[in-house]
């Protein structure tokens, strides 16, 4: 994988992008990529992992799971299909941490990206 959908990712935090946006971004970004055929992130909800936005075309036997952790919580997971590169995945799980927060219960807790 290129640092472009790290790039991708970073522009759109720079921007401000929204929550939702941000998200859709950054699956987008990876499944574009030539070495990634299909990106989705997976929330948090209820004790299980529940899909959100999603991008390209599944590969099944080729998924990989990165874990999205906020302050030493778990709230999601970053899924891809094909052969990125790993610490790449794992700078953008961290990076997109705050924005999957949204989408994982909270439990009426207050949060701040």
């Amino acid at each position: 994988m290129t640092s472009r959908a790290l790039a991708a990712v970073e522009a759109a935090l720079g921007r401000g992008a929204e929550a939702d946006d941000v998200l859709r971004e950054t699956v987008t970004a990876l499944a574009d990529d030539p070495r990634v055929s299909w990106a989705g992130i997976a929330f948090v909800e209820e004790g299980a992992l529940q899909l959100g936005p999603e991008a390209g075309q599944p590969d099944e036997p080729r998924r990989l799971h990165v874990p999205v952790v906020f302050e030493g919580g778990l709230v999601g997971e970053l899924q891809v299909h094909g052969d990125p590169d790993l610490g790449e995945l794992a700078e953008i799980a961290s990076l997109i941490a705050p924005y999957v927060l949204i989408g994982w219960d909270t439990g009426g807790e207050p949060w701040k990206p």
